[in-house]
């Protein structure tokens, strides 16, 4: 927990003394100064100063435009997985017009995300500036937070590809007045260059983060070895390097199934056995959550404590009925009038039938602004499926076959019928969908795979094919971009 109180302690003492002022429109989060002062140096030349510069890059992922609603709003109630939810006289600002795949360049929700993600980018950047020039610093340590802070890029910028295509690539913290920075700021490049530079990023993370057992108690939620390595594969996955894949997940060790699939939602689940990365959140005086995350789906109406976005949709439960799959189901999904495992009852008036458990907050006010929910990213079940998926496609399907049944066994289904390739590759599909529904993956993987068009037309959707496969790059950005920047085709 201690990783968590650093988290927002820590941030706001670098963010007020680099001063990272930038006006409304400024989508890159710009310093206004482009060197730190001697006092500043000072300052931040020992080891807890420089261990600042990454903790502000986890705590970016603790706010509202990079986490929160926006994201629910691209990621789940956009996909099959997720309705809009609420009260239907509650648009959510612009996520009944996602629910509906109405995806519009004025958007505000993806507006928040490429802002978001781009300020989280400038921190990495930031902090891959500054880290080398303090010599006071122990080097071991040093090395560790480049390498927590190359992580953080990689991470930062796959989710910008995988939702926009073609974006600019920001490699370091740009000079003002500079026309190459500008440029750099501003001009596309192609998502085969942003992949390569991830793929880099992560490789030199991989090198230099430890392992999460040499990591102390207080450091618990920091990128790791493993970490590194399993976002690697995760990479090669997208850009279907099937051996990759395979060899990444072999260098992801030390890691095991959590016995009961609930209990990896839960307080105590957190950082455990299962979990390779996660957003720390944390409720409380002091201490903020990852911002209204929990709130805005929280059963809504008399007796309820949230705003009731996101809700499962009848699609997906029917997914989970179909395989007799109760235990994700039920540690899934809020059914109203049901108990909850903390001993919270849902009361039958909340307005919807199905509310999202995996951002349910025990204890306490589970509607409160900030609470203590962690952001599943990277689980070891999902190597396991990734590992499958690929020695599937290299031909290897037997060996596939026993890591898909030790992710089911988990919540006593039987082995997998599927024996021929295709079988076993709907099989893998299958199973993400039901293992990772609500981590934020069910969108790019029915792009990914090319199932959009039949899921999308499944849950009462029309998904257009050749347009809705990429994000629209924000108005506000190509104006601000005076003719540098281009839009995605359809918008």
């Amino acid at each position: 927990m201690i990783m968590k109180k650093k988290i927002i302690l820590i941030s706001t003492l670098s963010l007020l003394a680099f001063s990272f002022n930038s006006c409304s429109n400024d989508f890159i989060d710009v310093p206004t100064t482009e060197a730190i002062s001697a006092e500043d140096y000072e300052m931040f030349n020992n080891d807890a100063g420089a261990e600042s510069f990454v903790t502000t890059i986890y705590a970016k992922y603790l706010d509202w435009n990079i986490s929160s609603f926006s994201w629910i709003g691209v990621t789940s109630i956009a996909s099959d997985e997720g309705d809009k939810g609420s009260s239907p006289g509650d648009s959510g600002s612009d996520k009944d017009l996602l629910d509906a795949l109405n995806f519009t360049p004025t958007s505000g929700s993806f507006n928040d995300v490429w802002e978001g993600n781009y300020q989280a980018v400038n921190r990495c950047n930031q902090a891959l500036k500054y880290l080398p020039l303090l010599d006071k610093v122990d080097s071991a340590l040093r090395n560790r937070l480049i390498g927590e802070a190359k992580f953080m890029r990689a991470f930062t910028y796959f989710t910008l590809v995988r939702g926009f295509g073609d974006i600019p690539l920001v490699d370091h913290v740009p000079v003002a007045g500079n026309t190459e920075d500008n440029n750099m700021l501003f001009v596309r490049k192609s998502k085969e260059e942003i992949y390569a530079f991830i793929e880099q990023d992560l490789k030199d993370a991989a090198a230099s983060l430890p392992d999460r057992s040499e990591y102390s108690a207080e450091n618990r939620g920091r990128a790791s070895r493993g970490a590194a390595y399993a976002l690697l594969a995760k990479v090669s996955l997208y850009q279907k390097k099937w051996q990759a894949v395979v060899d990444n997940c072999n260098m992801v060790t030390g890691y095991s199934l959590t016995p009961e699939f609930q209990d990896i939602y839960k307080t105590s689940g957190e950082n455990n056995e299962e979990s390779i990365f996660e957003i720390q959140g944390m409720g409380g005086k002091g201490m903020p959550g990852i911002q209204q995350y929990s709130q805005t789906q929280g059963a809504r109406g008399a007796g309820g404590w949230g705003w009731g976005f996101n809700t499962p949709s009848q699609t997906l439960v029917n997914a989970y009925n179909a395989e007799g799959d109760t235990v994700r189901r039920d540690a899934t999904i809020i059914f109203r009038g049901s108990t909850l495992y903390d001993g919270r009852e849902v009361p039958t008036t909340v307005e919807n039938k199905y509310y999202n458990y995996k951002a349910y907050a025990a204890g306490g006010d589970p509607g409160a602004d900030d609470t203590d929910v962690n952001i599943r990213y990277l689980r070891y079940a999902e190597v396991l499926l990734m590992k499958a998926e690929a020695l599937n496609e290299l031909g290897q399907t037997a060996q596939a076959i026993p890591l898909i049944n030790q992710v089911r066994h988990r919540v006593h289904l039987g082995d997998t019928p599927a024996v021929n390739q295709n079988d076993v590759r709907l099989a893998v599909w299958k199973e993400r969908r039901l293992e990772l529904a609500f981590e934020h993956d069910r969108w790019f993987d029915l792009i990914r795979t090319g199932q959009a068009v039949e899921a999308m037309a499944a849950d009462g959707k029309t998904f257009t094919t050749g347009k809705d496969e990429m994000w629209p790059i924000p108005q506000t950005f190509i104006k601000l971009s005076n003719g540098l920047t281009t839009q995605n085709p359809g918008y």
